[in-house]
Parts: structure tokens; C-alpha cells; sequence
């Protein structure tokens, strides 16, 4: 060792990290609007907003950009990634500019360009719609791209009767989905009438709102809606009849509009998973949504440094303070992250890889609450004595 009279520093940069949370309030808004700004709504590249009423003044009153702007802010004020797209000759047309493609020159259009913000914009949209725009293809569609994103989409169900709705739904499975119906009416300034206004839209708003006020486990269901004055088809509900139409739609995964003495809300907590999924709840998905983008993005710090025992201890601390702060703020019951020694075979080890193991736990919903009413005499036991007690 070389001589040295003084002194040596040397810099520790080991032991456990800070996780932050992804943000999980990133809407991706997919719309048409013939007479948008072009400037600031370009087809088919994805645009930041920020200034959510600035934005409505520049989106046009064609189309469906406007109308689902304004639904958005009446519930929130997000991030909201937009797509817009050209409205086609026919419905089928204007389909396939919404659905999008990657042409030939590798740029992405339709909703797939949302998979481009990231890239674009350094956001990455988590809650994914084409209000007013659904048909069978583009739900579908909506699902492969939140998929993608590791996001969750909402549509609005095509029908003009519950019944319909119900047929529709069957079209469908994925844990990235929610599906709505009807859709509301608000008043409309520009028009001075009350006109349909996109399920799917005030949907997106409000997730985002909850999101912000309480967390990504608190589902869409049972929350005041902002800004509308009734729905465009009658839906009978009762807190208390499994068989109302709210409650048919309900049974088939579906979450209905209801008007309640409090005002109007989304009805359900079910995304459209398979049957018997772990992942039938709104919010398990979201939770797991949030978890995975957290843990993963969280992690780039470790990669490629040397595996010593040492850096998994790192590693493992640093998921399970993560995972005490969704404990503490009720994101989570429990969390824990673990070594197993069962699946890191020296081979693996010996050629770089490193396999954490973790749990969770959601709380799920409260769906279905039941008390027990009983009538009894037995008060009049001590009858006397009451009346001794009030004179």
C-alpha cells in the first residue's frame, strides 16, 4: 500500500432505497374534434395538458373532444395525455383511425399512440378511454393497450335496453376493463340543451379524483359524480333489491349509473376478469397495477451491480419500506418481500440472476352488507322499572 500521511474518504453509496409511487391519476384520452386547434391537437401524436380548461378552448365543439374534456374536469384536474383522430366516412372508418396502427414509418396512430407518450412526453397514461367512441373492436382494443401500459380502461357498453347491455358484455374478458351503462346528460353550453355526456369520460375523471383524495384501493363505485343532471336511460335501482336493473347489470359485471337521494354515482366494483379471478375488483387490479410499475421502476439502481448479500438485503429493505407505506395509508392489509433460497440456485446466481419473491393483500370492497332485524318482547321485562326511571 502506497504511503500517505493524511486523510482518506471514501463514499458508501449501499443500503436500503426510497421507492416513490408511480402516479396512477395519467389519463389517456382518445377523441375526434374536426375543428380542434390543430396546432394543439396534431392527429394522431399524443399532447400533453396540463391546463385541462385552456385545453376545452382550443378542442372545437365537433366531434367528441370537448364534450369529454369538460367531463373530465368536472370531476378532476389531471394529466391528461390526448390522442386526437380523424373521423371517418362511416362508423366502421372512424373505428379504425381510433384503434390505430404503427404505419410504415414507424409512427404510431390512434390509441396506439399512447404507447408513445412515455417516449414523447416522459408521462405514462394509466387511465385509458375513447368516450363516445366505443363499438366491440375498439373496446377490445382499448383492453390490448392498457394491458401494454399496465393500465385500466373504461368503456361505455353499446344498447339501448339493459337487456342489450348485458348481451354486449359477454363480448369481453379482461382485468383491464371496467364497462359502463348508460351514459349521463349535463348541460351543454354550447348547444344551451342538456346532451349526452360520456360515461367513460366522467369515468376517467373521476378515477383520477379518487386516486388523488384516496388511492388506486378505493374503487369508482359509490362516489359522488360532478356535473350532470340526469342519464340517458332510466335505471331502476334499490340498495336492497339484488334484482333491479342496477343490480342485474351489477351481477353481470357491469357498473350501472344510479341516481341516488345524494346525487348520481357509479354503481359496481367488477372489472370484466374471468370467472373466479383474484382479480375481479377495480382496485385489486389497480393496487397490483401500482405495486408492479412501482417495484420495477424503482429498481433500476441495482441492475448490473455486483450480487452480494449485501445488495439483496438492499433490495429486500427497500420493497418492504415501500410496502409499509401502502400499509400505513390502507393501500395494502400487509405486504412482505423475501429472499427464497429455493429459487436462486447457485447456477442462477452465477449467471446474474437474482429472483425477489413478495405478497400483498388488498382489501376488497365492502360489496354486499347484511344485518339481522329482529323483533322481541323481551324489553317488557323490566317494563316497571322504566316507568320508575322516567317519572
Amino acid at each position: 500500500m502506497a504511503f500517505k500521511h493524511g486523510i482518506t474518504l471514501t463514499e458508501i453509496s449501499e443500503g436500503a432505497r426510497t421507492l416513490t409511487a408511480v402516479s396512477t391519476a395519467i389519463i389517456g384520452l382518445v377523441a375526434t374534434s374536426a375543428d380542434a386547434d390543430a396546432a394543439a391537437f396534431p392527429l394522431d401524436c399524443p399532447v400533453r395538458i396540463t391546463d385541462i380548461e385552456a385545453a376545452i378552448g382550443k378542442a372545437g365543439v365537433d366531434g367528441t373532444l370537448a364534450i369529454a374534456l369538460r367531463a373530465i374536469a368536472d370531476q378532476a384536474r389531471p394529466v391528461v395525455v390526448v390522442i386526437r383522430v380523424e373521423e371517418g366516412a362511416d362508423a366502421a372508418e372512424t373505428a379504425a383511425n381510433v384503434i390505430g396502427t404503427t404505419d410504415a414509418n414507424g409512427q404510431k396512430t390512434g390509441m396506439q399512440a399512447l404507447l408513445a407518450a412515455q417516449a414523447q412526453l416522459g408521462v405514462k397514461p394509466k387511465i385509458i378511454g375513447a368516450p363516445g367512441l366505443e363499438t366491440q373492436a375498439v373496446i377490445a382494443a382499448l383492453v390490448v393497450v392498457a394491458q401494454k401500459l399496465r393500465g385500466f380502461a373504461y368503456a361505455r357498453l353499446v344498447g339501448e335496453t339493459t337487456a342489450d347491455a348485458i348481451l354486449f358484455r359477454a363480448n369481453f374478458s379482461g382485468r383491464e376493463l371496467m364497462l359502463l351503462y348508460p351514459d349521463f346528460l349535463a348541460f351543454d353550453t354550447a348547444s344551451a340543451a342538456n346532451i349526452a355526456s360520456f360515461a367513460a369520460a366522467r369515468a376517467m375523471g373521476l378515477r383520477a379524483r379518487i386516486d388523488e383524495e384516496v388511492g388506486p384501493h378505493k374503487t369508482l363505485s359509490n362516489y359522488e359524480v360532478q356535473g350532470v343532471v340526469g342519464l340517458t336511460k332510466d335505471i331502476y335501482w334499490d340498495i336492497e333489491d339484488a334484482s333491479s336493473e342496477a343490480g342485474q347489470l351489477n351481477a353481470k359485471e357491469i357498473t350501472a349509473l344510479i341516481r341516488t337521494d345524494s346525487g348520481y354515482r357509479f354503481w359496481g366494483n367488477r372489472t370484466t376478469a374471468e370467472a373466479g379471478s383474484l382479480f375481479a375488483f377495480e382496485s385489486t387490479v389497480r393496487v397490483a397495477q401500482l405495486i408492479a410499475d412501482t417495484v420495477v421502476n424503482g429498481m433500476l439502481w441495482a441492475i448490473d451491480k455486483p450480487i452480494t448479500p449485501a445488495l439483496v438485503r438492499d433490495i429486500v429493505e427497500t420493497i418492504n419500506g415501500f410496502f409499509l407505506q401502502l400499509k400505513a395509508a390502507g393501500v395494502v392489509l400487509g405486504a412482505n418481500a423475501w429472499y427464497d433460497e429455493a429459487n436462486n440456485s447457485t447456477a442462477s446466481l452465477k449467471a446474474g440472476k437474482l429472483r425477489i419473491d413478495y405478497d400483498y393483500t388488498v382489501p376488497p370492497p365492502l360489496e354486499d352488507l347484511g344485518f339481522n332485524q329482529r323483533i322481541t318482547d323481551s324489553y317488557f321485562a323490566d317494563f316497571a322499572s322504566l316507568l320508575i326511571g322516567n317519572s
